[in-house]
């Protein structure tokens, strides 16, 4: 999502292993560099047209096969708490001894970060935080499920200390308990994750450990108030850019959890749970199920297998500051790889070379920020506004193909209405991207932590026996890495084509005005395909 979603192999194939991997980065934007040069064996537009042509064809597809939304109101479900593996795996014992490893681990990222060697190929920070986490966390995310809802170490050291609260000093509620505005929506995680992003792709100085160190405190002390001022759960649900973040990647994904006691939801803050929506994934809800369970038994609450995809098809309502969100985590991405391309070098040299943009340029860079910081960061602001822009634009053309008559009683769809409710869609899209652009970062730098693991500080132990590992850069071929990302890039657009046709059965009042609607829509996603491929394709110029 962001440089979140590049990588490595963003731009597969067409670029060259550094010989100095050790060193892994000097900025985010290097360590996306790391690769094999692969020379395609069919010119370039072959794979767009093909990319492009296959996408157009599922959708054909989808429309004849596809008559109805409405029989994914309900999706095949295993509920894993019924086998006693499930059950072992979700014991409070296990649970326990999960979170404290998250926390020993953010404990030890912070004193590494503050106190050990400020060489980042010989500190575990920066590797831990740009690879492992950030990263590979999506993965988990997308792929299985949302692990951090579980992890979270800001959620659980604030939740201890509210227990601790509570037994030791007063029954009562810790904090301040101010209602959550509704108007704030999650717009303080959107600014926040500008502001991450920002960090991964700009700042010049993100692979220092020390200042990653910093970043975590300050990052710490704003989610702890946050918590403090509005509850954990509210501010989890509003403020927490990445609870928001991975929590939206996690809807695609295979698994949920799910209350189902509806009693339970009536007392939880979230109103789509006391609406009578189905309670998934509920961090508020869940810990009330756990509470009344006892032993084996686990009558209130359910950890489901399911298709993937399906956690997409909600019937909560999404409000614009979520659709400002989600549009924002596929803009980032798609800034994030085109500033590898030689059209963002020559976008940069056009730029700074405006007569116009010299004195601004010139009293930034006096004021301390480089040329390069400054471009990038217009370039960071003016991709999300742009992304929306058009996202708005088709929207409102989905309108005028298909009429504005719903299904429901609220009669019509405004363009910025349609524009939230079929915003998920973009999430496969999104998820897509990561995986093409991070595959070889994952599984080549990736291999950092593993000595690294030995000697977090970088003062020479050998704690894990692991410290003279070195790392396998032929893991994943560029050949391999260029098929997977098309793969993934084209499945990603079809799988959105089909979650846009169900919303859309769904949403309007006949299958003809339905069909109407996606037309635009999959005119856009031809074009995101060409882009998409089209940047993947590119050589690194940074």
């Amino acid at each position: 999502m962001t440089g979140f979603f590049s990588g490595i192999t963003r731009h597969r194939g067409i670029t060259e292993v550094p010989v100095l991997l050790s060193l892994l980065i000097s900025t985010s934007a290097d360590a996306h560099g790391f690769g094999q040069r692969f020379d395609l064996p069919i010119p370039l537009d072959f794979y767009l047209i093909g990319a492009a042509a296959t996408v157009a064809l599922s959708f054909g597809l989808v429309a004849v096969f596809v008559r109805s939304g409405s029989e994914l109101n309900t999706y095949p479900r295993w509920n894993l708490l019924r086998s006693r593996a499930g059950r072992f795996l979700a014991h409070p014992m296990m649970l326990l001894a999960l979170r404290l490893t998250s926390v020993s681990v953010f404990l030890t990222l912070l004193a590494a970060g503050l106190y050990g060697e400020q060489n980042p190929a010989r500190n575990v920070v920066p590797t831990f935080i740009w690879i492992i986490w950030w990263t590979g966390l999506a993965y988990v995310s997308a792929l299985f499920g949302d692990l951090w809802a579980l992890i979270n170490p800001w959620k659980i050291l604030f939740g201890w200390a509210e227990s601790g609260y509570r037994r030791f000093v007063s029954a009562g509620e810790w904090g301040l308990r101010i209602p959550y505005p509704e108007w704030l929506g999650v717009w303080p995680a959107f600014v926040l994750f500008i502001a991450f992003v920002w960090g991964e792709l700009v700042w010049e100085n993100n692979a220092i450990p020390q200042n990653l160190a910093y970043a975590i405190i300050a990052y710490s002390l704003i989610s702890w108030i946050g918590m403090f001022l509005f509850g954990r759960e509210a501010w989890l649900r509003g403020g927490e850019a990445f609870s928001i973040a991975f929590g939206l990647l996690a809807r695609f994904a295979p698994s949920e959890v799910r209350v189902v006691e509806r009693s339970i939801c009536q007392l939880c803050s979230a109103q789509g749970c006391r609406n009578g929506n189905d309670c998934i994934n509920c961090s508020e809800c869940l810990s009330r199920a756990h509470a009344l369970d006892r032993g084996d038994r686990s009558d209130t609450r359910q950890w489901n297998l399911r298709p993937f995809g399906i956690g997409l098809l909600t019937h909560e309502a999404i409000s614009i500051s979520q659709m400002a969100f989600v549009v924002l985590m596929l803009a980032t991405v798609s800034f994030d790889g085109f500033m590898a391309t030689s059209l963002w070098k020559q976008t940069f040299d056009a730029l700074t070379s405006t007569r116009s943009l010299m004195p601004m340029l010139h009293r930034l860079n006096m004021m301390g920020m480089s040329v390069d910081s400054i471009v990038s960061t217009i370039g960071l602001i003016l991709a999300p506004l742009l992304f929306l822009a058009v996202y708005l634009v088709f929207s409102s053309l989905m309108t005028l193909a298909a009429g504005t008559h719903r299904k429901s009683s609220a009669g019509h769809y405004s363009p910025l209405k349609l524009a939230s409710d079929f915003v998920l869609c973009l999430i496969p899209i999104a998820i897509a991207y990561h995986l093409a652009h991070y595959l070889s970062f994952l599984f080549v730098a990736g291999q950092l932590v593993i000595p690294l693991a030995s000697d977090p500080f970088g003062f020479g132990w050998n704690l894990l026996g692991t410290a003279d590992y070195r790392v396998n850069a032929g893991i994943i071929g560029a050949r391999f890495a260029w098929y997977a990302s098309v793969s993934f890039v084209v499945l990603g657009h079809v799988i959105a084509v089909y979650l846009g046709h169900v919303l859309a059965l769904r949403g309007f009042a006949s299958r003809r005005s339905a069909l109407r609607s996606q037309y635009p829509m999959l005119a856009l996603m031809v074009f995101y395909t060409f882009a998409g491929l089209w940047i993947l394709a590119q050589p690194i110029v940074e």
